[in-house]
């Protein structure tokens, strides 16, 4: 089990430093946290009801609260305050973050791909 012992919010990049007891740190934007809520809004109730949370690249946070020992609620500023980040989950996020950007990336390109297209059927 990995334990945060301190949280850091640099309002004017929007990047949060989270420092863990072994003293390792991860530098999350507030971008990647928003699109990566742990909230059922973003994740879903299951595998197959995630949602892809867009443009989100001005969010910032706007407060952090303690949970208990385990965990921080992040509200941000767009109104979303329905995630709690338990310890685990931001070292699940820290230290695969390069790997869960790409695959948020690739899934926006898909995306505005998809919405871009315009099927045209033609007809003999």
């Amino acid at each position: 089990m990995y334990q945060v012992t301190k949280l850091h919010y640099h309002k004017i990049s929007k990047v949060l430093d989270v420092y863990f007891e072994d003293e390792s740190c991860f530098t999350l934007s507030a971008e990647f946290l928003r699109t990566h809520s742990p909230s059922a809004e973003v994740q879903g109730h299951s595998p197959e009801q995630k949602q892809l949370v867009l443009n989100k690249q001005d969010v910032a946070i706007k407060a952090i609260e303690p949970v208990g020992h385990y965990a921080a609620r992040i509200i941000f500023n767009d109104g979303h305050d329905t995630g709690l980040y338990s310890w685990q989950y931001l070292y699940t996020l820290s230290s695969q973050r390069d790997k869960l950007w790409q695959e948020y990336q690739d899934a926006v390109a898909k995306q505005q791909a998809q919405r871009d297209s315009v099927p045209i059927k033609f007809v003999p």
